[in-house]
């Protein structure tokens, strides 16, 4: 006899399911999260839910990416590499604050500790991320915005870097002023062209009176 055919997980019931985790992650954490509470929280079953995940590793941080919105594989081109910079960190895959801050901080601890995370978080959370900042620098390098020396594989990973030691490590929140003073005052003085880079550091100086 054929199997009969088992429906994958998709479209709205796979949203529900990623909800369904986050709320499960929120309430007990990481280590104490099994798939059984999902499916209950979720009113599915755990077979359904491995149809689609592998492990748990894979369905939290399928949820988290979610919930903290997906990039555009493709960025839109606004010609500068400031204003790409912020059009996705400032967009809504960029400072979404969905996630209780617990979520987040218990996450960054379980990743120390926990390979199948740690691999799931690289492979289907930082990847596309890495990805989008990569065509970013990329475009501006052809544009020559960038500096013949800058090291892009340091640069695209400032302002990320800062934005998860904020919100996570300090507990402030990230938005739409830091990323942007992140922007001005670290990474377009480290990448751009001597000629390109922002003056408004200088223009304030002055303005307050200072040479």
């Amino acid at each position: 006899m054929t199997p009969a055919h088992r429906p994958r997980v998709t479209g709205d019931r796979e949203d529900e399911v990623l909800e369904a985790t986050v709320r499960v992650l929120a309430d007990v954490g990481y280590d104490r999260l099994t798939m059984d509470q999902v499916a209950a929280e979720a009113h599915a079953s755990k077979a359904t839910l491995y149809r689609r995940w592998a492990d748990k590793a894979s369905l939290v941080v399928d949820a988290v990416s979610r919930a903290k919105g997906l990039p555009e594989a493709d960025p839109p081109d606004t010609g500068s590499l400031r204003d790409d910079l912020l059009s996705v960190f400032c967009g809504p895959a960029g400072l979404t604050e969905r996630l209780p801050m617990s979520v987040l901080a218990g996450l960054m601890t379980a990743l120390h500790t926990d390979e199948d995370l740690s691999v799931a978080w690289r492979e289907r959370f930082l990847a596309p991320r890495m990805a989008v900042a990569a065509s970013i620098f990329a475009r501006a390098r052809d544009r020559g915005e960038i500096a013949p020396d800058a090291d892009l594989e340091v640069l695209q990973t400032v302002l990320p870097s800062m934005c998860a030691f904020r919100r996570t490590v300090l507990g402030q929140p990230v938005d739409t002023a830091f990323v942007t003073s992140v922007i001005d005052q670290i990474v377009l003085p480290a990448a751009l062209q001597p000629a390109l880079r922002p003056t408004a550091s200088r223009s304030a100086t002055t303005s307050e009176g200072r040479p």
